[in-house]
């Protein structure tokens, strides 16, 4: 029964991590600094909790490879 009352929590934050994935995906494929501030604030209004370390995190670590 519980589940039904958090369905629209998880909807919610499913959807919050597809965009953040989304603007990871962009932020790699831009070359300008001014672009990537851009899109570091856009993550931070989607996500609040979300530090820019954070966000880089994944995409810093996908370059090493």
């Amino acid at each position: 029964m519980g589940a039904f009352t958090k369905g629209w929590i998880i909807r919610k934050r499913r959807t919050r991590r597809e965009k953040i994935d989304l603007l990871r995906k962009r932020y790699a494929a831009v070359r300008s600094e001014a672009e990537r501030d851009a899109i570091i604030q856009k993550a931070q209004k989607v996500s609040p909790q979300i530090t820019s370390e954070q966000f880089l995190a994944p995409v810093q670590g996908s370059k090493k490879s």
